[in-house]
């Protein structure tokens, strides 16, 4: 099982996945023989001897990494793989700190602001945590969700789930209430971001091809920018579905990048922070598939593409315009580190981030089972009655209230 490649930046700590392996290097032009690489499927001996939270040892799969992030500072790291193994490096030196089993495969993950944890987001719509100062215990369950999570994002004390159609808003414990936000989308929420230095405002982006943003507290949309409009109708992608694989943010010129998946462009805007809205700036077009992108402050947009000869394309603003920038010493460095490991990234090409299959859980098929949902709890207290429904203080039956008929989506 292939996986599309990642990029994640802190500082100037760049690293990037591709297949099993992990490669991080420097950007700092001090740090020119600074690299670090690890393959996951160097774990599955460490993973064995460590068991998961209900004692079952490490599942069964292809070693490719699913998700990863850095903490806060940049002095953790950690990745989820297929093999449901969940590995803490520290970067300062890089080192591998432990290796812990997950219950389900991941699909996010996130450090708590304090960084003494992990949070993995999974398919079933649980997140665990995962000590950070004890990097060899054993996960704890924080919070149940309805359905599959494709994205998880960090508040200062809570946190928000991207899932199916909507986003929720949860504290950082099990015994917190779990509570959705009025987000007014019918297909599901890819990504979430709440922009740094304005916790108030959120982004996020759905299958429906927009990219909106939030008043976080009340849930009150701001602004929609819906995509397909940015687009020349003689393009290729114009009448194609997509969603976001990445939303990215430059806080020195508040800048938004926005990575569909599986399209060679990458969608810049200006976030009008007092106006509260997004301005859609610019569209930059690559030859080949984009994998990530990423931006490091004191540069500009990293961009990893399926291309051995240029792998990582730095760009930054030039005259108003935004363009890809000639190869800069430490560009030529990490590319020629990508070169000599392309194999890592070679599996990546043609696979995506698996949003496809997404499109078929409309909200008309969420509709559908919460009627169905509905229809069985009618029946089983059908059947509660024939059996003898209970008798109140006066002799008469009590009444048992039917919950109320699900909503559907407006087109």
């Amino acid at each position: 099982m292939a996986g599309p490649a990642g990029l994640a930046l802190c500082g100037h700590e760049l690293v990037v996945r591709g297949g099993s392996r992990l490669l991080a290097t420097s950007t700092s032009s001090s740090d020119d023989d600074s690299l670090f690489i690890y393959d996951c499927s160097a774990a599955e001996k460490e993973a064995r001897e460590h068991k998961g939270e209900d004692a079952q040892p490490a599942g069964e799969g292809s070693d490719t990494a699913l998700a990863a992030a850095f903490s806060t500072s940049g002095s953790y790291f950690a990745l989820t793989d297929d093999s449901k193994r969940l590995i803490l490096f520290r970067t300062k030196p890089w080192q591998c700190l432990s290796v812990r089993t997950v219950v389900r495969r991941c699909t996010a993950l996130t450090f708590t602001a304090s960084e003494e944890k992990v949070l993995v987001a999974d398919k079933s719509g649980d997140v665990y945590s995962f000590s950070v100062l004890e990097p060899h215990g054993s996960g704890k369950l924080e919070l149940g969700h309805l359905s599959m999570l494709l994205d998880v994002s960090r508040y200062p004390s809570r946190l928000l789930l991207g899932s199916g159609s909507e986003v929720t808003r949860a504290g950082q414990s099990h015994s917190s209430p779990a509570h959705p936000l009025p987000l007014s989308t019918c297909r599901f929420v890819s990504r979430i971001f709440v922009v740094p230095d304005h916790p108030e405002l959120l982004l996020s982006s759905s299958g429906d091809r927009t990219l909106r943003l939030w008043q976080y507290r009340s849930g009150r949309e701001l602004h929609c920018c819906h995509l397909p409009s940015l687009q020349e109708p003689a393009e290729p992608w114009s009448n194609k579905r997509f969603a976001a694989s990445r939303i990215t943010y430059w806080r020195q010129e508040d800048c938004v990048a926005l990575l569909c998946d599986g399209l060679p462009v990458v969608c810049l805007f200006q976030l009008d922070v007092p106006r509260r809205q997004l301005v859609y700036q610019q569209q930059l077009t690559f030859q080949h598939r984009v994998w990530d992108a990423a931006f490091e402050e004191a540069r500009g947009l990293w961009v990893l593409q399926d291309c051995r000869e240029a792998p990582l394309v730095l760009c930054r603003p030039v005259g108003g315009q935004w363009q890809s920038l000639p190869e800069s010493a430490v560009s030529k460095r990490v590319c020629a580190h990508l070169r000599e490991n392309w194999a890592m990234l070679e599996g990546s090409a043609g696979t995506d981030s698996g949003f496809s299959s997404l499109y078929k859980a409309t909200c008309d098929n969420m509709t559908t089972y919460l009627k169905k949902k509905e229809e069985r709890l009618q029946q089983q207290l059908e059947k509660k009655r024939r059996r003898g429904p209970p008798r109140g203080s006066n002799g008469q039956t009590k009444k048992m209230k039917a919950g109320r008929a699900p909503r559907s989506c407006s087109s």
